[in-house]
C-alpha cells in the first residue's frame, strides 16, 4: 500500500489517500475542506485513479470535499447508512464556510470489505461519535483508521449531535481486541498504536464507562 496523508482545514483533519501501486487505483478517507486540489495534484502526480471517497462518519470537518473531488474524479461516496442524512443534509455547527451535500452511492456495513487493487479495509461499526461512526482496517498492513471513535490519548467527542457515551464505550472495548502493534491513523491528532492506548483503553472496557 502506498499512502498519503495531509493535515487539512479549521480543525486539523487528517485526509489520507491510499493506492494499490500495481493498479494504481485509490481511495480517500475524509475529505475535509481544502483537500481537493491536494488529492487532484497527487493523483495526476502520480497516474493514480480515485475509486472511492470514503466518509468515517458525517460531521462537517470530514466531508466538506465530498462532492467536488467526487466531480473532479468520477470517484463514488461511501458512507455508514446511519450517517447518510449528515451527507446529504449537513448540519454545519460551526463551520467557517458552506458544506456541500453530497450523495452517497456505496453504503459501509460492518463486516463489509473495500476493495482496490490487492488492497483490502474491513469496515468496522464503531458507534459512538456518531451513529453511523466506521473504522476501517488493513490486516494486511496493519492499519486502523480509527476516524472520530480512536485517538492518540483519547476518544472523539460524545456531546455532539449523534454522540452517545455507551455506544463509544463498546467501541472502544472492541477495539482492545486488536494488537498492539496495530497502527492507529485517527481522524485528528498524531498516529500511535493499540499498544500505547490499551491502559486506558482497558480501564474504560472494564469500568463500561468514559472516564474524565
Amino acid at each position: 500500500m502506498e499512502r498519503l496523508s495531509r493535515v487539512v482545514g479549521p480543525v486539523a483533519t487528517n485526509v489520507h489517500v491510499l493506492a494499490d501501486p500495481a493498479t494504481r487505483e485509490a481511495i480517500a478517507i475524509d475529505t475535509a475542506t481544502p483537500s481537493l486540489a491536494w488529492i487532484a495534484d497527487e493523483l495526476a502526480a502520480r497516474d493514480w485513479t480515485l475509486k472511492l471517497i470514503v466518509s468515517t462518519h458525517g460531521h462537517w470537518d470530514h466531508i466538506g470535499d465530498n462532492t467536488p473531488l467526487a466531480a473532479a474524479t468520477g470517484a463514488e461516496i461511501a458512507v455508514h447508512p446511519l450517517d447518510r442524512h449528515r451527507l446529504e443534509d449537513p448540519q454545519p455547527l460551526c463551520a467557517p464556510f458552506e458544506i456541500i451535500p453530497s450523495v452517497p452511492a456505496v453504503e459501509l456495513a460492518e463486516g463489509g470489505e473495500i476493495r482496490f487493487g490487492a488492497i483490502r479495509l474491513v469496515v468496522l461499526h464503531t458507534p459512538g461519535h456518531t451513529e453511523g461512526s466506521v473504522s476501517l482496517f488493513a490486516p494486511d498492513d496493519g492499519l486502523l483508521f480509527s476516524g472520530d471513535t480512536l485517538f492518540a490519548g483519547g476518544w472523539g467527542r460524545v456531546d455532539l449531535p449523534g454522540g452517545d457515551p455507551a455506544a463509544m464505550v463498546e467501541s472502544i472495548a472492541r477495539l482492545t481486541t486488536f494488537e498492539d502493534a496495530t497502527a492507529v491513523l485517527p481522524g485528528h491528532g498524531q498516529t500511535t498504536t493499540i499498544g500505547r492506548e490499551r491502559a486506558w483503553m482497558e480501564l474504560v472496557r472494564d469500568g463500561r464507562r468514559l472516564f474524565a
